[in-house]
């Protein structure tokens, strides 16, 4: 096996929660067409990320957003890794979010064929490691139009 020069990583994540923080990015991006998040604070006890969305969700949508992550969670997708170069990444992969002194070697996260992007961080080998999904409460600031999710993992 290559050994690959990759980014220092300066923090120490809860590999389940850490997990479950790509598969919320790519639920709210299938669910409201939006980014991934622009604001996460991802620990062991509470997380929080917050989404730029053009609405604020109803109920129903909040409920659905529950519902698919446990879903994939009890789907026990297997969580890999990839090393590709910066000109060889696929095209859903967006570099935008990488810093400014990024590797040309980028480690890709893949959950099944759910997710894929860039990460350096610990996750679990599937998603059934991940435990239960549990959504603690949602805020809407209309100004920013910015819904927030707080949740965590059991």
């Amino acid at each position: 096996m290559e050994d690959y020069q990759l980014n220092e990583h300066n923090k120490e994540e809860f590999p389940p929660a850490h997990t479950a923080e790509h598969l919320l990015n790519q639920t709210m991006i299938r669910i409201f067409g939006c980014g991934r998040s622009h604001n996460a604070h991802i620990e062991r006890k509470k997380s929080k990320m917050s989404f730029l969305l053009d609405h604020k969700p109803t109920r129903q949508e909040e409920r659905e957003i529950e519902r698919r992550m446990q879903q994939l969670i009890d789907d026990d997708l297997p969580v890999t890794f990839e090393y590709v170069s910066r000109d060889e990444l696929p095209e859903e992969v967006s570099t935008d979010r990488l810093p400014d002194n990024a590797s040309e070697t980028i480690r890709l996260v893949r959950i099944g064929d759910y997710d894929v992007c860039p990460c350096i961080g610990k996750h679990v080998r599937s998603t059934s490691q991940i435990g239960r999904f549990e959504m603690l409460g949602t805020n809407w600031d209309e100004h920013e139009h910015s819904f927030r999710v707080r949740f965590k993992i059991v």
